[in-house]
């Protein structure tokens, strides 16, 4: 068993869903979903499991739409945060290449 390849953190798939359904991938620079990723992510607890089904057993309709809101929430919180960095430092992606 390899844990990279058999367990995973239901968060990173809730994330990335918003993400799409927002079309935020069609608005950003891969880095920039990057970035946002990263730090949607280590805002919100670690929900691990190793399959889908997992969270279909053990997750109520309420525990799930808790999960949903709070990737939304969280999602716009560091949206917001990383447009307004944008702003304040125009030049900050070129440093970084």
């Amino acid at each position: 068993m390899s844990v990279n390849d058999d367990i995973r953190n239901y968060y990173e798939q809730l994330v990335m869903e918003h993400i799409y359904a927002q079309d935020l991938h069609l608005r950003f620079e891969k880095e920039f979903i990057a970035d946002l990723c990263c730090l949607v992510l280590n805002k919100l607890p670690p929900r691990y499991i190793r399959y889908e089904v997992d969270m279909a057993f053990f997750l109520s309709q309420q525990e799930r739409a808790d999960m949903n809101e709070r990737v939304k929430e969280t999602v716009q919180s560091v949206l917001t945060y990383l447009e307004q960095r944008q702003k304040d430092n125009p030049n900050e992606e070129e440093r970084r290449r």
